[in-house]
């Protein structure tokens, strides 16, 4: 008999207030790099704050409005076109962006310097952002579109935001300078990168794979001398067509060369594989 998955358990109403507290949190430091950085400098880095930039520079129009009145109607065409699978979230995100941002409308910039707002500013909406996703959530907007119009359209989601993104601040190099599309490039560049360090963090893991014909030998090293856990594969040679084992371990940055040189003693000859392991989950690492 086939054992039935055990179901996981609800989240309890404390993880569900941790959880929207993050999304509040977030939205709140997305409001704080969109009106002390890049609203005052004239960046428009990608998204619907940016649409809001554009379109106060030109008619003085208030961005918390032109944001609300974008992000409302996208949520509710997303939820008649994708279903209603955004759930309350990303509605709380998708409207509590705006809300900051008006209740943060007269703060005084942090820097006149283009440069330097592009950097913070796409730092504070990238932590903003990040947090926002740490709390299964969602500031809606642009997303929203490039989901609809990969629905419609064979192309990958990624292009799909990175086209919307590429269009409006391609209309802020003509609406604004060359010099300015740049640093909105640059704003958008740092708030990408940023989000990605917060959902992964800064733990840069090592995973090594290693072909050998000593292999009991470095799996004893790497169990006992190193204190990892391994897997062992079953492989093939391409070219002998022999068949062959290949270890999988996982190590932190300060045991990796250490872990390679305790291989190359056993095996000098040793196929070793080393990739970036940017978070890994599971015993001798994180929990969560």
């Amino acid at each position: 008999m086939i054992a039935k998955y055990r179901r996981q358990p609800l989240p309890t109403k404390a993880i569900l207030v941790f959880e929207y507290g993050l999304v509040i949190l977030g939205s709140f430091f997305v409001a704080i790099g969109f009106n002390l950085f890049l609203l005052p400098n004239k960046i428009a880095s990608g998204g619907v704050a940016g649409i809001s930039t554009i379109l106060y520079a030109l008619f003085k129009f208030e961005p918390s409005i032109v944001q609300w009145a974008i992000n409302i109607p996208l949520f509710f065409l997303g939820m008649w076109i994708l279903g209603r699978g955004f759930g309350i979230k990303t509605l709380v995100g998708t409207v509590m962006v705006p809300l900051f941002v008006s209740l943060t409308r007269d703060w005084n910039p942090a820097s006149s310097d283009p440069l330097l707002a592009a950097v913070f500013g796409g730092m504070a909406c990238g932590l903003g952002i990040g947090i926002v996703f740490r709390g299964k959530g969602s500031t809606g907007g642009i997303d929203l579109a490039a989901q609809i119009l990969h629905k419609f359209v064979p192309l990958p989601f990624g292009i799909c935001v990175a086209l919307f993104d590429g269009i409006i601040v391609l209309t802020a190099t003509f609406v604004f300078s060359v010099e300015a599309g740049l640093y909105a490039l640059i704003g958008l560049f740092v708030t990408s990168r940023t989000i990605d360090l917060v959902q992964v963090g800064l733990n840069n893991s090592k995973a090594i794979m290693v072909v050998s014909d000593y292999l009991e030998e470095i799996r004893d090293a790497l169990l006992h001398e190193i204190d990892r856990g391994v897997t062992v594969w079953q492989a093939e040679g391409g070219y002998t067509r022999k068949d062959k084992k290949m270890i999988m371990s996982v190590v932190n940055q300060n045991e990796f060369s250490r872990t390679t040189q305790i291989i190359k003693q056993i095996d000098p000859n040793a196929f070793i594989i080393v990739m970036n392991a940017s978070e890994v989950i599971g015993e001798g690492f994180s929990k969560n």
